[in-house]
């Protein structure tokens, strides 16, 4: 365990934790007769960051198999929204499951508030994928089968195995690992709640709304586009067009990517407070997990939006007057630039 906060937040010690956790990567032991209490052991006697991480080796193997049995490959979709909730948890109730008994136990609010965000983050992203048909057995996100049909199934293996399944289960655990930090810090300095907290908290509510509002508003249009189809009526506007530019989509193109990203740059703040005052670890190693989430929303909107563009030449006017992530003020309406295009 860190002896000073300059240990928690150092990069070097970082290292040499992941690095002592891959030396003893092998499963516990057992004699088959107390297999149950060999993994308690095992559980409490690991570095919590380093148990998650085994776990999410676990889920990759698990994605991969369910990959290679199905010929689909939104397993790990599938756990987005599941699997850093419970990390999360695991790092605020471990020590509950092995303090002694009749010792006052020392809460970590800090802990405790960043998890219950995430529980909420979770709880609206896992109704909203199960209502778009994400759990449906032959689910699966549209951008797999056209990198599929792109690569070449040899290199498509690969790709599969280290970045579909093992880099995306790795990253759900690195962007849950500010509030491990949180939680490593108050072995050696328990520091109050501070402005930084209330900031994270503030962001994290915003994220959590703006993303909200925006999925609501694009389920509702493609809900009423369906009918709309289903009716056989005459399609005008956004209908016509297939893609959504009202409410927040007037001012972003997506709205919903910028709100996660808000919710797990929020996080990270957490890490930070952890040290305030004593120390001010802007930058951390907790930050390499929404740092790899920032760049992997940059090249999943880029691939989104080609695959739209191709859909809907019409998109190609929509950002010209729009934001990409950020909200911005709204430019012209697509309604005056193909009145202007005609």
């Amino acid at each position: 365990m860190a002896a000073t906060l300059a240990d928690v937040f150092s990069w070097k010690s970082f290292a040499e934790l992941l690095q002592n956790g891959y030396d003893n990567l092998q499963l516990p032991s057992s004699d088959n007769t107390s297999l149950f209490l060999d993994f308690i052991v095992y559980h409490a006697t690991s570095d919590p960051l380093i148990f998650a991480i085994r776990a999410s080796l676990l889920f990759a193997f698990i994605c991969w198999f369910q990959s290679m049995a199905t010929g689909t490959h939104s397993w790990v979709d599938r756990l987005w929204s599941i699997v850093p909730v419970l990390y999360t948890v695991h790092y605020s109730v471990r020590d509950m499951l092995y303090w002694p008994k009749g010792e006052p136990f020392d809460y970590t609010p800090r802990v405790y508030i960043a998890t219950v965000l995430i529980l909420a983050w979770g709880a609206r992203l896992t109704y909203n994928f199960y209502r778009k048909g994400g759990y449906a057995f032959d689910s699966e996100d549209y951008r797999w089968p056209y990198l599929g049909s792109k690569i070449p199934s040899g290199i498509w293996f690969f790709f599969n195995v280290f970045f579909i399944c093992l880099f995306q289960n790795l990253l759900l655990v690195a962007i849950t690992a500010p509030v491990y930090t949180a939680w490593r810090t108050t072995f050696v300095e328990t520091t109050p709640l501070n402005w930084i907290d209330a900031v994270a908290t503030l962001l994290f509510i915003g994220g959590l709304a703006l993303e909200t509002i925006a999925d609501e508003q694009q389920w509702a249009f493609q809900e009423a586009k369906r009918k709309a189809i289903a009716k056989k009526e005459v399609l005008t506007g956004d209908y016509k067009r297939g893609f959504f530019t009202q409410g927040l989509f007037k001012y972003s193109r997506h709205p919903n990517f910028f709100g996660e990203l808000t919710i797990w740059w929020s996080v990270y703040l957490f890490s930070i407070a952890s040290g305030y005052p004593t120390y001010v670890a802007w930058i951390n190693p907790s930050i390499v997990g929404v740092a790899n989430l920032t760049l992997l929303f940059q090249g999943s909107t880029w691939l989104t939006e080609y695959l739209t563009f191709k859909k809907y030449p019409t998109y190609k006017l929509y950002k010209k007057t729009t934001s990409r992530l950020i909200p911005l003020p709204a430019g012209t309406s697509l309604d005056e630039l193909e009145r202007k295009s005609q």
